[in-house]
């Protein structure tokens, strides 16, 4: 990967605690659905050389508990993977108590994430992801059942501000986390009604850092370069950063980080596009080893063609031929006849993924009223596959 030499940036953030483990630097791979499973973790890891904290994406309890096999290839790791972190999404307290004890007992994880930031309407319709929290009732009563479940294990969370700007949730939630022991928290600046849209509110970030000074405060939300990393961590005083749809189809940022926040003058990577096309094979490859099945490994790969590609000269047609692809000979052809000495091209940095906002929040009915009372939520919430 060709590298672009830059004046050695200040390095704001000393190295992460979260329970036993030490994250230096303080920079975490976000949970994404259908994105961050095994391959994708491996070539982020490479390209930090193995430094930071990537989560596996959001596992549904009631699923681990009852041994989905679906499931249980998403929690398997890579021997190289440590620590172990697997994000998990639930609803019922017991339900998240059990598939708590289930990872400590069996050494299914070092570090456990739960999930309180999804926005998408078929998570929060029934109270769950970014709709829970404002229920601190259930709110304490998960934290708790986890960290008390997990034994030795830490449990972080993750979290947005609220559900809309009418009902933010982040301050009281952040207190309730401090209370029940959970050993740091991600604050994704944004409401479940901006889904993805608007900016990133990273006072927001700042006020909860502020709020509950006891454990490290991540943040999340328009961090697109290393740059964006350090700016948020100057800015809002917190402790790290998450990373999520900033890294899609550039997996390659994890080494930019790690080199911003070391404060080294080696950095960035800006690759060609024969460096991404060779990237892109990888990462097919992988997929199929993992599933088992290199076809399905380059179907699964589709949805990353569009991001690797952002920026470059490809065209329409071609863009169409690679994103219908099914087998590895087929991707590398298509690009092999693309003009792969193109420098990175400018503008190819900035917004990728889902970017929708101002939407309507499906909730459970009745659930504003009252931001105690937790009736109505039950076993029906829990998913029965993982994802979200």
């Amino acid at each position: 990967m060709s590298t672009l030499t830059t004046p050695a940036p200040e390095t704001t953030a000393a190295p992460l605690r979260i329970g036993p483990h030490t994250v230096a630097p303080p920079v975490v791979l976000a949970p994404m659905a259908g994105i961050t499973n095994a391959p994708f973790r491996t070539l982020c890891r490479e390209f930090s050389g193995g430094k930071g904290l990537f989560v596996s994406e959001m596992i549904t309890t009631r699923a681990l508990v009852e041994r989905n096999e679906k499931t249980m290839q998403l929690i398997r790791f890579d021997a190289t993977e440590t620590p172990r972190s697997i994000q998990l999404y639930g609803v019922d307290p017991v339900t998240v108590g059990k598939a708590v004890r289930m990872i400590a007992e069996e050494d299914l994880a070092d570090h456990i994430d739960l999930n309180f930031g999804c926005p998408v309407p078929k998570v929060t319709r029934k109270g769950g992801g970014s709709a829970l929290p404002y229920k601190r009732n259930l709110l304490r009563a998960i934290v708790r059942e986890a960290v008390t479940g997990a034994g030795d294990l830490p449990v972080t969370m993750k979290m947005r501000k609220g559900i809309d700007d009418d009902h933010l949730t982040h301050l009281d939630a952040g207190r309730i986390a401090v209370e029940e022991g959970v050993s740091a928290i991600a604050l994704h600046g944004r409401t479940t009604a901006q889904h993805y849209g608007g900016t990133a509110d990273w006072d927001a970030i700042a006020r909860l850092k502020e709020h509950v000074p006891e454990i490290p405060v991540l943040g999340n939300g328009d961090i697109w370069s290393a740059e964006d990393a350090l700016r948020m961590v100057r800015e809002t005083g917190c402790d790290g950063v998450v990373v999520g749809r900033g890294c899609l189809g550039r997996p390659w940022l994890f080494a930019d980080l790690v080199a911003a926040f070391e404060g080294r003058t080696d950095s960035f990577v800006r690759p060609t596009l024969r460096e991404v096309a060779d990237v892109m094979v990888r990462h097919a490859t992988l997929l199929g080893e993992w599933i088992g099945d290199e076809a399905r490994g380059v179907i699964d790969f589709r949805k990353h063609v569009a991001w690797y590609l952002k920026g470059f000269a490809v065209g329409s047609e071609m863009r169409k031929r690679l994103a219908i692809t099914s087998s590895l000979e087929a991707l590398r052809a298509g690009l092999d006849e693309l003009d792969l000495d193109q420098p990175w091209p400018t503008g190819a940095d900035g917004p990728r993924g889902r970017t929708s906002g101002n939407n309507r929040v499906v909730l459970p009915d009745g659930w504003l009223k009252d931001p105690y009372e937790c009736a109505g939520v039950g076993e029906d919430a829990e998913l029965d596959t993982s994802g979200g």
